[in-house]
């Protein structure tokens, strides 16, 4: 990786939880942090070429037929193998972390009050 500033992206529908881990990332980094509400429009920007993609799991509360997370993340690994990305959900069970990881997601973040430190932990050591 470059020593350049990293561009990560956060993909999820909850508005709140997206700013809030934006305004985290940016206080605690020297990264540029971009949100997208879909696994679309992440799509749409991915030439945009973000070093991270922080990828909630379950993508469809706001558009209700917006793609879920697996099936964002096997269309990124598709077009750029090279991105990292950290899966981030509130499910925590074995078999969803296992299928994430096995699809190529980096590292699986379970929504908690320490997903931040652990997104940040990610992002500095990658």
């Amino acid at each position: 990786m470059s020593s350049d500033v990293k561009k990560i992206f956060v993909v999820d529908d909850d508005e709140m939880l997206s700013m809030a881990l934006e305004d985290y990332l940016a206080r605690k980094t020297n990264c540029e942090v971009s949100i997208f509400s879909t696994g679309e429009e992440c799509l749409e920007h991915l030439s945009e070429e973000p070093d991270i993609i922080i990828l909630d799991y379950n993508l469809n509360s706001v558009q209700k037929d917006a793609a879920d997370g697996l099936v964002i993340l096997e269309e990124i690994k598709k077009l750029n193998d090279h991105i990292k990305i950290v899966m981030l959900s509130s499910q925590d069970a074995t078999w969803i972390i296992l299928q994430t990881k096995k699809m190529g997601a980096a590292e699986y973040v379970v929504k908690n009050e320490s997903a931040f430190e652990k997104i940040l932990s990610f992002c500095e050591t990658t």
